[in-house]
């Protein structure tokens, strides 16, 4: 007997949901537990644990929230994790722009190389190049600045490999049709080639501000002083607490990431279809 079609894919489609359903609660779990200690007064959860306990809020501590804003250095770490992704996302965006560009549009010697050798740069962790990194910063004076902070990530492998794909996309034939019309090179980049790829650069734009705020290991080791302390950083300060003030460090944690989560929400669509297009063309 031949099975109905409707019924097997909508079998198909309820065995999907149950996936994506235990997934996404196996990625919210830690999200959750953050927020019920964060939330939680820090001595009689610590006994609720003991007893077995955990997973719920013990003695509601509301005013934790307000008491992380009320902090200098949270305020201070988050206006300079701002600034610094700011700062590093439009470098970015310029440099893989230009850099995309010319891979694409123009010819020249050794340009299959060139692309290969900035792919490859995707292959190497950050910790390959810290020490050297650390010692340049150090010999040029740079500890505790903006540049120290941002210049290892001025330019990003990822952003002009997904930047070029965005590029091949673009019909020649206007290309063509621009150099008649007189267009140069920068002309015809920033009035045909960026506008038709704006959605591809709005999801680098993301995904480098996601990168660059959840720096962790360069901030530590660029910067020896607390008032140069990004956000990331300062989270580790605000974990050393007493242990009636626990629940300090999970609730700073959960505020600094709200601006993540903010844009996330804001930008998914584009996000998403962003990626989407990168991954087809070209």
């Amino acid at each position: 007997m031949a099975s109905n079609p409707r019924s097997t894919r909508r079998a198909a489609d309820l065995g999907w949901y149950v996936l994506l359903t235990v997934l996404s609660l196996v990625i919210l779990f830690p999200i959750y537990t953050t927020f019920i200690r964060a939330i939680s007064s820090p001595v009689p959860y610590l006994n609720s644990i003991k007893s077995g306990g955990g997973l719920t809020p013990v003695e509601l501590d509301w005013g934790v929230f307000w008491r992380v804003i009320k902090e200098p250095g949270f305020y201070r770490a988050m206006l300079l994790s701002a600034g610094t992704s700011t700062i590093i996302v439009a470098a970015q965006l310029l440099t893989s722009v230009l850099a995309a560009y010319a891979l694409v549009f123009i010819d020249f010697r050794g340009k299959k190389l060139a692309f290969a050798l900035l792919v490859g740069t995707l292959l190497l962790p950050i910790e390959v190049t810290l020490i050297a990194n650390i010692e340049t910063v150090r010999d040029l004076s740079l500890f505790n600045s903006l540049v120290g902070l941002t210049a290892p990530f001025l330019a990003w492998g990822f952003g002009i490999f997904l930047l070029r794909q965005a590029f091949l996309g673009v019909p020649s034939e206007l290309r063509d049709a621009a150099e008649l019309d007189g267009y140069g090179h920068l002309r015809f980049l920033f009035r045909v080639a960026v506008p038709i790829s704006r959605p591809i650069i709005g999801s680098f734009v993301l995904i480098s501000f996601l990168a660059a705020w959840n720096q962790y290991v360069w901030p530590r080791f660029a910067a020896d002083e607390e008032s140069w302390q990004t956000i990331q950083v300062a989270l580790r300060t605000f974990g050393q607490r007493e242990v009636d003030q626990l629940n300090f460090g999970f609730a700073a944690a959960i505020l600094s990431a709200l601006p993540l989560v903010a844009l996330l929400i804001i930008f998914q669509r584009q996000l998403i279809r962003g990626l989407t297009a990168g991954a087809v063309k070209g």
